[in-house]
């Protein structure tokens, strides 16, 4: 029958031999202090050091290959809005709001028209507007400021497929087209028409381009030679 024996009195009661190896000067791990190892090259020779004991005790450690780097996505903070546009934020559609005082005054034969006429000089401008507006396929809205009208309310009027506003008293083309630009921009294509530098500088800052009013004026003629030969080639069919 088996019975306990204490630990300390395992050699003397044990019939084999022991399987540990005595330690001897050879294997013996050096007793030197870590503090000794004081900068970084000490630490890492002393890590070689022990992994030398270890490998000759044990045998060699098999390392394991680190495994790939993964693809990490990090969620937006949702305290913090991203200020980055999606595409699917945005459409197609192009927004052209137009300051028609400006652009009137800037080209010339309406500006010699609005010298004696000004509703002429709107009312061929509007007539213009039609015919790009048709041509290009945009949203456009062509806007006269009637700030100085007291009393005057906002007005808008649906002609040939162009929106006109005529802004409420106290309210110019440049705050109505700032204020528009300010809610569309974010989602569409904005364009802005005028020569108005410090409108520009706001107009930029809301995130639309903008486009002097002698500029669109060559946009204009362009389209409106487009259409001419797209009407003569219909003539010559």
């Amino acid at each position: 029958a088996g019975y306990i024996v204490k630990w300390n009195e395992v050699p003397d009661k044990m019939h084999l031999n022991s399987t540990l190896h005595p330690v001897t000067p050879e294997t013996a791990v050096p007793t030197r202090s870590l503090s000794a190892y004081r900068s970084q090259k000490d630490l890492f020779a002393l890590d070689k050091e022990l992994m030398q004991i270890f490998e000759s005790t044990y045998g060699p450690v098999k390392r394991k290959q680190a495994p790939p780097p993964r693809e990490v996505y990090t969620a937006p903070s949702s305290a913090v809005p991203s200020t980055k546009k999606r595409p699917s934020d945005r459409d197609d559609t192009e927004y052209l709001l137009i300051d028609g005082y400006n652009v009137i005054f800037s080209w010339e034969h309406l500006k010699k028209l609005a010298e004696d006429n000004i509703d002429a000089a709107r009312a061929t401008l509007t007539n213009v507007l039609c015919n790009y507006q048709g041509y290009r396929k945009c949203t456009l809205i062509l806007v006269f400021d009637a700030y100085k009208v007291k009393g005057q309310r906002e007005e808008v009027e649906q002609v040939g497929g162009i929106s006109i506003v005529y802004t409420k008293e106290a309210e110019t083309a440049d705050m109505y087209i700032e204020k528009v630009t300010h809610q569309i921009a974010r989602h569409h294509r904005v364009r802005v028409v005028t020569s108005d530098r410090l409108e520009q500088i706001i107009i930029l800052g809301n995130g639309a381009l903008r486009i002097s009013s002698n500029a669109f004026l060559e946009e204009v003629r362009q389209a409106e030679a487009e259409i001419r030969d797209i009407l003569r080639q219909k003539c010559a069919e």
